[in-house]
């Protein structure tokens, strides 16, 4: 079992950055694949960014050039550092990591930009 802490989230401003943060229980090198999802009112959970046990990282469009998702091996952390921030980006942003062929969760942290 593995436990997945998400933290950083909270109210911003457009234009403004946050950074988050999600803590693993276990080691990070020994998880395959760590992402960032995000879940607005209303719509399903969509993928932010991935980052692989070889610091491979993947964005979709929407985050490409906004977004950076790294990782903290002595910390057992993964990051996602978001910048200029949009009314869009408002959603309860999630943590998971696969570890073979378990996926698991965080309970999310909300995330609001609004002026």
């Amino acid at each position: 079992q593995v436990q997945l802490v998400e933290s950083g989230g909270g109210l911003v401003q457009p234009g403004g950055s946050l950074r988050l943060s999600c803590a693993a229980s276990i080691s990070i090198f020994n998880i395959n694949v760590m992402g960032w999802y995000r879940q607005a009112p209303g719509k399903q959970r969509e993928l932010v960014a991935t980052i692989n046990d070889l610091g491979r990282t993947n964005y979709p469009d929407s985050a490409k050039g906004r977004f950076t998702i790294s990782r903290d091996n002595a910390k057992n952390t993964v990051y996602l550092q978001m910048n200029s921030l949009k009314p869009e980006d408002t959603a309860v942003y999630y943590c998971n990591a696969l570890v073979r062929l378990d996926l698991y969760w965080g309970q999310g942290t909300q995330v609001t930009v609004s002026s």
